[in-house]
């Protein structure tokens, strides 16, 4: 065996949820949500794991920085030609989880993904530090590379070229995607594995229903 993690355990003690104590809107329960994490965590707060497939059903996941929440959804942004993005593409049914272990909470999202609009990636790129900016340029993301060093000159590259650009350009291949919800689940951590799972349902009449769901 190489590890053995049987007794790692973590009590749970968080305050109780339940439909009486949320907002009726879950994008402002997260907004709620996410103030009091972006206060106690001492990690990355809108840092979320983003779930993919292939149209075959393969699936992927891996970090991203959520940048933006409004009533259409969750939004991020990336590499257009990277392997999430070729997947979302081919298949835009995805899942988000947020974990914040300081409050014992996590927050899944699941919805469909597209890409928002080039005026709001290009307003996101130019607030962006100038090396993020760059960087963005000089990376093939995803593709396999030889080495380091091949980055490290493409940014040496792009670095000289847009040594006069202000602001520098957006490349055509990098914007954002926003996830629209149609179901926001919000899990709260409680004594003896009781934990609380309240989760928000988009009905075709465009209403949230919230619904209790066992631990």
């Amino acid at each position: 065996m190489l590890l053995d993690i049987h007794q790692l355990r973590e009590e749970y003690s968080g305050e109780p949820l339940s439909p009486d104590s949320v907002d009726k809107n879950p994008f402002s329960q997260f907004a709620a949500w996410f103030a009091e994490a972006t206060k106690v965590e001492a990690d990355t707060p809108n840092a979320m794991t983003l779930a993919t497939a292939t149209p075959d059903g393969i699936p992927n996941a891996r970090i991203v920085l959520l940048k933006e929440v409004n009533e259409s959804g969750f939004v991020f942004f990336t590499n257009y030609g990277s392997r999430k993005s070729r997947e979302m593409t081919d298949n835009p049914r995805v899942a988000l989880i947020f974990f914040w272990s300081e409050l014992h909470r996590q927050v899944k999202v699941e919805g469909t993904v597209s890409k928002i609009s080039r005026e709001e990636s290009v307003a996101y790129f130019q607030s962006r530090p100038r090396g993020s900016q760059i960087g963005a340029w000089a990376s093939p993301q995803s593709r396999v590379i030889e080495s380091r060093e091949i980055l490290e000159n493409a940014y040496d590259k792009f670095e000289k070229q847009f040594a006069g650009a202000d602001p520098i350009p957006c490349p055509d291949n990098w914007g954002g995607f926003v996830v629209k919800p149609s179901l926001i689940e919000f899990w709260q951590g409680r004594n003896n594995r009781l934990h609380d799972r309240l989760q928000y349902r988009l009905s075709p009449d465009g209403n949230w229903a919230i619904e209790v769901v066992a631990p």
